[in-house]
């Protein structure tokens, strides 16, 4: 099993455009061949997915690639044709109802288990991990169960980011997280900064990007943050 793999936190990166930071790391990771990448854009709850696509091709355009759109939850045919896969941000849940709806969600796990190249970013990258039960986004949709493609075993926060506000009475991201941590103590749980991304190749891990990526565990009744920093071999996680 060799698994090619791109997590992005997220699609934009501070005020930049779309895919901007993405694209040459897209770029590298994939190479100069005219490759063929079936695009997922089910996480979009309005449905436009022609639109989405678009919005890809655009964010892209420098590459050579040929972007085509998975256009529903039974098109086996783009998926299984494809060199790439992409899984676009969104809405979570969504995205995993309409995988689980289609009988998609196994046949894109069998191709990248097999080596074809799988890239995603927010909602994309959530489903890469174990389940998608440490999302942020609003359940709109039962999508039948949490379990993920879970490429990695542990759980993703993508567009990680922990700052009280004063006289919100919400709950932090951290306290959230650590809610998850606390029905789930033996899991972890790596936390996304936008910018980014997380990548695996040859059996090795590494976190990427110009903020630290978060590792929560629960240690004797306790959850320990630690920082991931640019460039950090984190394989050990994959155990």
């Amino acid at each position: 099993m060799h698994i090619k793999l791109l997590a992005f936190s997220s699609s934009r990166v501070g005020n930049g455009g779309y895919l901007e930071a993405a694209a040459p790391v897209i770029h590298e990771f994939l190479g100069d061949q005219p490759l063929r990448i079936a695009f997922v854009p089910f996480a979009s709850a309005d449905g436009n997915y022609e639109a989405y696509t678009q919005m890809v091709r655009t964010g892209l355009k420098e590459l050579p690639y040929h972007i085509n759109t998975v256009q529903n939850a039974n098109d086996h045919t783009t998926v299984s044709g494809a060199d790439v896969i992409v899984v676009g941000g969104g809405n979570t849940f969504k995205l995993l109802h309409d995988l689980y709806a289609g009988n998609l969600l196994q046949l894109i796990k069998e191709k990248v288990q097999q080596g074809t190249p799988y890239i995603g970013w927010s909602a994309g990258s959530n489903i890469t991990g174990a389940t998608i039960c440490t999302t942020n986004d609003m359940p709109i949709i039962n999508p039948g169960s949490f379990d993920a493609l879970q490429f990695l075993p542990f759980q993703i926060n993508p567009h990680y980011y922990n700052q009280p506000v004063s006289g919100f009475n919400g709950e932090t991201r951290d306290q959230r997280l650590t809610e998850f941590l606390t029905l789930n103590p033996s899991k972890k749980i790596v936390g996304l900064p936008e910018g980014t991304v997380l990548h695996f190749d040859q059996g090795k891990l590494s976190l990427f990007g110009k903020a630290n990526g978060v590792l929560f565990t629960r240690q004797n009744n306790e959850v320990i943050k630690s920082a991931i920093h640019h460039g950090d071999d984190i394989s050990y996680l994959l155990q």
